[in-house]
């Protein structure tokens, strides 16, 4: 654990660095007729991030073929009940085995990467032919699920098994084709690795420095989370007492420069 950059701030403080605030900021339309996705693409994922991985596994609808995928478009919107939002780049007229394997069993496993297989789950990203199995090309193992056909990952740390709630597919502006699809999915089991898991009167949590999660950045950078600091969240009933804070909330609004009238 680190302290933040500015241990000593102040409420009305604002940033603990000025240097950048008045240099000119560039609009980007991402629908301009010079710009490509593939612009958007290399503009969003260098400027969001980290950005959490899903590591997927799912089964074919026959059950003979399993599928091991990383998709950094993921995240946690809800925790009752849990759910889960996926976005996978493709549409439904050219659906990557993922997205088959989901739409047509209505389930799949949600595995967080850590550092210590981080070479295995990159090489599952690798173009194999349908029907390839990514654990094997991997080395990782699948494990049993409980609730749902899909294995989860025995090196993840924590998994979550889930159903499939919703999906939405996303259409070009440009061409009007379908590029990709959102995968809503609702957690029904959860898989913690026992060394990692802290269970308390705030409820469970896992220890992150043990867990050591791996985060996806821009190009084929990936993240390492080294380090991080806490910060308690201000409850207004105490701050509004502060010399400070009345001193702003007396002054009221801050006017603010705007094009638009």
């Amino acid at each position: 654990m680190t302290k933040t950059v500015d241990p000593d701030w102040k409420p009305g403080s604002g940033a603990n660095d000025n240097s950048g605030k008045n240099i000119k900021k560039v609009e980007i339309d991402p629908d301009a007729p010079d710009r490509s996705p593939r612009d958007n693409y290399k503009l969003m994922i260098s400027a969001i991030a980290p950005r959490f991985i899903g590591f997927i596994s799912t089964v074919s609808k026959d059950g003979r073929t399993t599928n091991l995928a990383p998709f950094s478009y993921t995240t946690m919107v809800n925790s009752d009940p849990p759910i889960m939002v996926v976005g996978i780049a493709s549409g439904l007229e050219n659906k990557k085995d993922t997205l088959q394997n989901i739409l047509d069993t209505g389930e799949l496993v949600i595995n967080v990467i850590s550092e210590w297989f981080l070479e295995a789950a990159n090489y599952t990203s690798i173009d194999a032919p349908h029907g390839t199995s990514e654990f094997a090309l991997s080395g990782l193992t699948p494990l049993p699920s409980s609730k749902v056909k899909p294995p989860h990952v025995a090196e993840s740390a924590f998994s979550i098994e889930a159903i499939l709630v919703s999906h939405h597919p996303w259409f070009s502006p440009r061409t009007g084709k379908n590029t990709a699809v959102t995968i809503f999915a609702q957690g029904v089991n959860f898989h913690v690795r026992e060394d990692m898991w802290v269970p308390g009167n705030e409820g469970s949590l896992v220890d992150i420095a043990k867990l050591k999660p791996v985060s996806r950045l821009g190009g084929i950078m990936y993240g390492r989370t080294t380090g991080g600091c806490e910060i308690p969240r201000a409850e207004f009933a105490v701050e509004k007492e502060k010399e400070e804070v009345r001193k702003i909330l007396d002054e009221g609004e801050i006017d603010y420069p705007t094009k638009w009238t």
